[in-house]
């Protein structure tokens, strides 16, 4: 029978309740305020039925068990207090599921997540499905936030102390076997057999013939840090200072779920209930969760937009992939393909290359295997989905081709004339570049409008965001096509149109820049890489010189000085870096010095006293006010966004923001550099430029559209 819009529940002939969520109208299950109250009162009636023994909880979506709370309301708090009452209320439902005299099975499939998990941990038994869709965790502090319906206080004696911190401080995600091994769960089974399971495990447990499983420490270490005082406080001191550490101050989420497990532990669950009650409050009307939540709303949104406007387009199948060049990129590529389940196949010109790309791509697979995030069976099949060659003959059957070979005009055009001829006639060309205009390497193409740029980002694996470029002449069909791919593989593709540097490598270009000019001028190189840590992007810029190459963003340097002329020359030190052979960390020389570490990683030590010798000043370098720093390099970077905006190269400031976070690690915190620019006021912005531009030359004379939207007291998000 129907209880409610979201609930429907029936009972088997055990007198075991089976309760189905399915919020109506939604695609995936959601806690809202609504809902919350609903679940109140049918636990309510189920508290005082003495027909049942057992009850179990499933949802009918697909693949969401609950994704976790309706974020929309966090953004309607007006109040700490309202927030916090917020936070109370969902602890009061979970209390009672907690407190009633027969057990409550959670059977989950799907993401079960923030609010989700915190309903699942307050059931008495967990079963999950083992499937790829399953995904357990307390995401809460990625959007600037803790567990609030008492996720801080359930998960010490479920999972141990040592596990709940780094549950609920981290954010991350856990497969099914993770959280079985963790004991976020109690049981894993193949999903037909969830349901048969829970309703099976619910009869057991009303007739007191299993238990749940229980956090016991393993172990005298284990036993040292959890159950003695001294112990525990070692453990909060050192989790203090990685959170610290981690987050240089930006995050205040993660310390104050910190401090209300230590409230719980110390002081008792009701204290730590409170604690967590008040943090929640005093968290949600903070600028850094507001900020991060904008951000989640533009990525969900993203994920709905097909990259134009205009009636939809059906995107083609993609699968097979060809990728053609088998290094680094080209193995990265290959990788997140399989990891999809598309299969990819690689081309280089010599047995040894493909055998490289293949080991490159392997390593991925087999680090997340030791990771224990995919099984063997999982782990031969992305192996499997994986082939290379140095043969043509075998890419006309594929529907995508990505070119991943050198920035090399010539090069790419001649890789072109050469594999054109042997695609179908439908087949999307994907060119994988950082700076060259795409249409001018659809000069080499006999069918520029199914020519697109992808441009991906290092490492590709890791790396949330695909750009994704187009001419004037790319169909409609294309960018549909290559939109979709990038949803498959579990990208952020933001859609751009072609101009030099596109919109990333455009924005990244003054800032560096700006960072080489004031290297230069005297200030050490730690100096300038601790300076946009504190800002909070999660690598400072000479770190990230080394990383990219020095050689490679000299040459995107003189891309874009042949391109914009004098505002955006670069510091003519870099070439003398090139001439003494230090292109960064892939010669382990750079800027810093790196070593090998037993796993034949490649690791950075420190700052190398001898780049000095190669710079004006030497090695005589002058302190630095970080703020000015943080203040040339962040307006830089501003107003080129803005160039960007104004010049049509980016489609909606929402695309900038995402494309800064996801591409170039733009603090979160700030929600990206449009939002960052409304928070700071049009009038500031412009008022700073113009300051840096008096003392520094035209390099910062404001964009047009700063100055207009200034003097109109415009924002970008109205």
């Amino acid at each position: 029978m129907n209880l409610m819009p979201a609930f429907k529940l029936s009972v088997d002939e055990n007198q075991i309740a089976l309760l189905h969520l399915d919020l109506e109208g939604e695609k995936v299950n959601k806690l809202t305020a609504a809902v919350v109250q609903e679940a109140e009162e049918i636990f309510d009636d189920l508290r005082h039925r003495s027909d049942l023994r057992a009850i179990v909880l499933i949802s009918d979506k697909e693949n969401t068990f609950i994704a976790g709370a309706d974020i929309q309301e966090f953004l309607k708090f007006e109040s700490a207090s309202q927030a916090a009452e917020a936070s109370r209320s969902g602890q009061r439902l979970l209390q009672k599921i907690a407190d009633m005299k027969i057990p409550v099975v959670a059977a989950i499939q799907g993401a079960c997540l923030g609010g989700g998990m915190e309903v699942a941990l307050a059931c008495h038994y967990r079963i999950c499905a083992d499937d790829r869709k399953t995904q357990l965790g307390q995401p809460e502090v990625k959007l600037g936030l803790l567990p609030g319906a008492g996720g801080t206080q359930r998960l010490p004696p479920l999972v141990g102390l040592q596990n709940a911190i780094e549950i609920a401080t981290s954010g991350r995600n856990y497969r099914p076997q993770q959280a079985l091994r963790t004991g976020i769960v109690d049981e894993v089974v193949p999903r037909p057999l969830l349901l048969h399971v829970a309703l099976t495990r619910a009869g057991e447990l009303g007739e007191g013939k299993i238990r749940p499983r229980r956090h016991r420490p393993q172990g005298l270490l284990a036993w040292a840090l959890e159950c003695n005082p001294v112990g525990r406080w070692l453990l909060f001191r050192q989790a203090e200072k990685m959170i610290r550490e981690k987050t240089h101050g930006h995050y205040p989420a993660p310390l104050r779920a910190l401090g209300a497990i230590r409230a719980g532990v110390s002081q008792g669950p009701v204290k730590g209930y409170m604690e967590e009650s008040k943090a929640f409050g005093d968290l949600a009307m903070t600028s850094t969760c507001r900020q991060l939540i904008h951000l989640f709303f533009a990525t969900t949104d993203l994920k709905k937009d097909p990259g134009m406007d205009g009636p939809s387009i059906r995107p083609q199948a993609v699968a097979p992939v060809g990728i053609l060049g088998a290094g680094f990129m080209g193995a990265g590529i290959a990788a997140v393909c399989s990891s999809a389940g598309v299969n990819a196949r690689l081309r280089d010109v010599s047995e040894e290359a493909c055998l490289k790309g293949l080991t490159a791509c392997y390593r991925v697979f087999d680090d997340r295997f030791r990771r224990k995030s995919i099984s063997r069976l999982e782990l031969q099949q992305l192996k499997d989905r994986v082939s290379a060659t140095t043969e043509l003959n075998s890419f006309s059957t594929c529907g995508l081709i990505i070119e991943a070979v050198i920035e090399d005009v010539d090069l790419k055009h001649q890789v072109v004339r050469e594999v054109e001829p042997h695609l179908r006639d439908d087949c999307v060309w994907g060119s994988n570049t950082s700076s060259i205009s795409i249409a001018k390497l659809a000069e080499a193409s006999r069918r520029p409008e199914q020519f697109i740029g992808l441009h991906f980002f290092s490492p590709v694996h890791k790396m949330p965001l695909l750009e994704i470029i187009v001419t004037r002449q790319t169909s409609k069909q294309t960018i549909a096509t290559s939109v979709e791919y990038g949803k498959l593989i579990g990208k952020f593709p933001i859609v751009v149109n072609d101009g030099v540097g596109f919109y990333t490598s455009r924005i990244l270009s003054p800032y560096m820049n700006e960072a080489s000019f004031i290297l230069e001028e005297g200030a050490p190189v730690e100096a300038l890489d601790q300076a946009m840590i504190d800002f909070g992007f999660p690598v400072g810029p000479m770190t990230l010189l080394d990383e990219v190459g020095i050689d490679v963003a000299a040459k995107v340097g003189k891309i874009m000085l042949e391109a914009f002329g004098e505002r955006l020359k670069p510091p003519s030190s870099m070439e003398q870096l090139i001439q003494n052979g230090r292109l960064g960390r892939k010669l382990r020389k750079g800027f810093y010095q790196y070593v090998l570490n037993r796993k034949e990683e490649v690791r950075k030590v420190g700052v190398d006293p001898t780049i000095y010798d190669l710079l004006p000043g030497g090695r005589n370098r002058k302190p630095v006010v970080a703020g000015d720093i943080q203040s040339r390099l962040s307006m830089a970077m501003l107003n080129e966004c803005a160039r960007c905006l104004e010049e049509g190269i980016l489609r909606s400031p929402r695309d900038g923001d995402i494309g800064a976070v996801m591409g170039l690690g733009f603090p979160p915190f700030q929600g990206g550099p449009f939002r960052y620019m409304d928070a700071m006021g049009l009038e500031n912005v412009l008022r700073n430029l113009e300051s840096l531009q008096k003392k520094w030359g035209d390099r910062f004379k404001p964009s047009e559209m700063i100055v207009r939207m200034a003097e109109s007291k415009e924002s970008f998000y109205s």
